[in-house]
């Protein structure tokens, strides 16, 4: 199923553009990384990007299996983390204008006009906060889903977890990866293991759960 599938490939891409990220592996070094490294940026850019965006049709796929209990909860969750997702993505284009104005303007000079952007309202309301938001919607989401049983408790807080750390260097890069990929990876797993009669079962009226197939 192409959602468990993009839902276990969205942390190996995650931690790709982390390990790719020239600011993060420098440690002190870190300031004018990104306009000595402008390469390296652009690719660690991408491919976080499109971790973020594999990750929506693996949110969509775990809305879907929320049927039985707490489904208005795990629905409202889901549309969250989905809404989140998609600003994070957005985000990831910070990096190449950061790499650009350090590149032509100086690392002190262009990462703070950068910084300066970034603090504004309009970013910080209309990306950053919604952003970390998504992440408690996907936290959310898959205790609905566990309530479902079909996933673990812990897996959404392991992804989760897996997605804050994942950015500190080099522990909370190693842990955190580890977590994010446990945590989607068992949910997937589940979901690739599910029969084309169970993945189209539908509540009916009694409560019970009426299977298509």
């Amino acid at each position: 199923m192409s959602a468990a599938v993009c839902l276990m490939a969205a942390p190996f891409v995650y931690v790709a553009g982390l390990l790719v990220d020239p600011a993060l592996r420098a440690g002190d070094a870190a300031a004018g990384a990104y306009g000595r490294y402008p390469g390296q940026v652009s690719v660690s850019a991408a491919l976080l990007h499109w971790s973020w965006v594999l990750l929506v049709p693996g949110i969509v796929g775990m809305i879907h299996l929320v049927r039985r209990r707490a489904v208005l909860f795990g629905h409202i969750a889901g549309a969250v983390a989905l809404l989140g997702i998609v600003n994070f993505s957005a985000l990831m284009l910070g990096d190449f204008f950061y790499a650009r104005l350090e590149a032509e303007l100086g690392p002190e000079t262009g990462s703070r006009l950068g910084d300066e952007a970034f603090a504004s309202g309009g970013a910080q309301w209309g990306f950053q906060i919604p952003g970390f938001l998504g992440l408690l919607g996907v936290l959310l989401l898959g205790l609905a889903l566990a309530a479902n049983r079909h996933a673990p408790w812990w897996a959404s807080g392991a992804m989760v977890v897996g997605m804050l750390t994942g950015p500190i260097y080099p522990i909370g890069m190693a842990l955190g990866s580890l977590l994010y990929i446990a945590g989607a990876g068992v949910i997937g797993l589940r979901m690739l293991r599910m029969s084309d009669a169970e993945w189209v079962q539908e509540p009916v009226e009694n409560g019970k759960v009426a299977v298509t197939v």
